[in-house]
């Protein structure tokens, strides 16, 4: 959900439960907990004070930033103990893998 705040900005918890496929409930208990951590803030939304607002905060996107950092290292590595073939075989499958990362 860090990453989605970060990468498209604010959101309601509505679509953040849509987005995620869980039930608001579920989604406002874990937006409780990462407000209480102070990755995230919850605020009236500009367009609708009725609406509430969450966005990332500087401690949420360095969250999202380092944990970025360790998982492309750690794919780095993973990828650099394959062989050519399997190397090939991947960069063949990166048109696809990108399609489903961006559903």
């Amino acid at each position: 959900m860090l990453y989605v705040l970060t990468r498209h900005g604010a959101s309601t918890l509505a679509a953040l439960a849509e987005h995620e496929h869980v039930t608001p409930p579920s989604m406002n208990r874990t937006v409780n907990c990462l407000v209480d951590e102070g990755l995230i803030l919850r605020s009236s939304s500009p367009e609708d004070g009725r609406k509430v607002a969450i966005t990332v905060t500087a401690a949420g996107t360095d969250l999202v930033a380092k944990t970025r950092e360790r998982r492309a290292a750690w794919f780095a590595a993973e990828l650099a103990t394959l062989d050519p073939g399997e190397q090939h075989a991947l960069q063949a499958a990166i048109p696809v893998l990108m399609k489903l990362a961006d559903s």
